[in-house]
């Protein structure tokens, strides 16, 4: 199983408070939107990366009814972005819409969002077997009881644990038929380990042992997740021809981005743990194992750390993304959204271009931490090398009723040390970011063609 990183700190707080935004010198053309007169100044204004100008773009996009919604969040300064005052990043910076179009109400007012990196990336699996998922789903329940104070919450915990218990015992002929035929071996030795593990988690909870209930379940639901990733049974699609010939993550992979950080005294560097999901965006998350393997982001600074998102990807020089050496053109990748339903991926246009307004994405900006490609605002397919990690939700973007859902192409999400994004700040160095794990799933490399 995967090793824990770590990050070396200091004291036993977990850290300090983000450092404020420092000025970053105007070197791309950027249009920013002026704060409105009663935006409060806690939740600092948009910015646009296209030459049109907001109210074009306004008129162009807004019903009467959605203007309305949204000016009155901009009257009590709810949008989140770059302080004007503070910033004048690279473009593509933002990565976050100067006018966005607010989801359905229905949608706003669905069910509670699953916020957990390691949930989001076993229910985005391309399988269908609800034997797993009748042992999955009470274990990841253990987090709430766990929030139940006092003996109650651990005697919840020990139903949580029979339940698991009792669906695998029930549901294991239907598992082992699940799995892929080259991963049946190792998929019936995870189940065992499994087995063995929520009995060693039965006692931990009748023995009132809370810290160690944690550590446990985590350990348990990496065995559930292996089991699933044993049920896929190859690729489950084709790229469209127009992209195949593009660097292709054609599974998953996993990376670890070593940071330093400077000027805090409670935290000297930090090993970030990343999920790519190539199932789920093989262009994109190919196109950025491609550029880690390139060296691409090694020793490139935090270019955006505001509280909202960590940015980083823009390269020194005119560029705004990666110059490849064989065409010394940028290149670029298309917008790629897997919706909850579709056998593939959508490319070339945001859900609300396509009218999905109601459509839900396998990859949403829910858990802290979630990886994305940043853009320009008004050109879908412009991503190229910057990439940015949501921090928190705002009242604009809380989980399952994202405004960037759909509209900007996630492909991973830090699974360890997640928490400490929200330490970075502007100027800290990305030491290194190498694959640890699914590098035999990248087709297409270009950076072996370079060497």
């Amino acid at each position: 199983m995967a090793v824990v990183s770590c990050c070396h700190h200091h004291h036993h707080h977990p850290f300090s408070k983000l450092t404020p935004i420092k000025k970053f010198p105007t070197h791309k053309s950027i249009i920013n939107i002026s704060s409105s007169p009663h935006t409060s100044t806690h939740h600092p204004p948009p910015l646009s990366l296209s030459q049109k100008s907001a109210s074009d773009q306004q008129r162009d996009w807004l019903s009467s009814l959605k203007n309305s919604t949204l000016s009155l969040a901009l009257a009590v300064g709810l949008l989140t972005g770059i302080p004007t005052s503070e910033y004048s990043g690279p473009a593509n910076a933002a990565a976050v819409p100067i006018s966005p179009i607010l989801p359905d109400i229905s949608v706003l007012i669905s069910g509670p969002p699953i916020k957990d990196p390691g949930a989001l990336l076993r229910y985005a699996l391309p399988i269908d077997n609800k034997a797993i998922r009748d042992v999955q789903k009470p274990l990841e329940e253990i987090s709430d009881s766990l929030k139940i104070s006092g003996g109650k919450g651990l005697e919840s915990v020990e139903r949580n644990v029979r339940q698991a218990s009792r669906a695998l015992k029930e549901g294991r002929t239907a598992i082992v038929k699940g799995l892929a035929k080259s991963k049946v071996d190792d998929g019936v030795a995870l189940l065992n380990k499994l087995e063995v593990g929520m009995d060693e988690l039965q006692k931990i909870a009748e023995s009132r042992d809370r810290e160690a209930v944690v550590p446990k379940q985590k350990e348990l639901l990496n065995y559930v997740g292996g089991v699933e990733e044993d049920m896929v049974d190859g690729f489950p699609y084709e790229v469209p021809e127009e992209y195949k010939n593009l660097p292709l993550l054609k599974g998953r992979a996993t990376v670890d981005m070593k940071v330093k950080v400077k000027d805090n005294p409670n935290l000297e560097e930090c090993v970030f743990r990343i999920v790519l999901d190539g199932y789920n965006a093989p262009v994109t998350a190919g196109n950025f194992v491609d550029l880690v393997q390139r060296h691409f982001y090694d020793g490139m600074e935090i270019q955006r750390a505001d509280g909202f998102v960590v940015q980083t990807g823009d390269p020194e020089g005119p560029a705004e993304g990666f110059i490849d050496p064989s065409t010394e053109k940028t290149r670029t990748i298309p917008l790629e959204i897997m919706v909850v339903g579709e056998k593939a991926p959508l490319y070339g246009e945001t859900l609300e271009e396509l009218g999905l307004y109601k459509a839900q994405t396998k990859l949403p900006f829910n858990a802290f931490g979630t990886m994305a490609m940043a853009r320009d605002e008004f050109e879908d397919n412009s991503a190229s090398s910057q990439v940015f990690w949501l921090l928190k939700e705002s009242e604009l973007t809380p989980s399952n009723a994202n405004i960037l859902d759909g509209r900007y192409a996630v492909f991973g999400y830090v699974t360890e040390n997640e928490d400490f994004l929200a330490d970075l700040k502007v100027g800290d160095i990305v030491e290194s970011i190498q694959v640890v794990a699914g590098l035999d799933n990248l087709v297409n490399p270009s950076y072996k063609i370079a060497a």
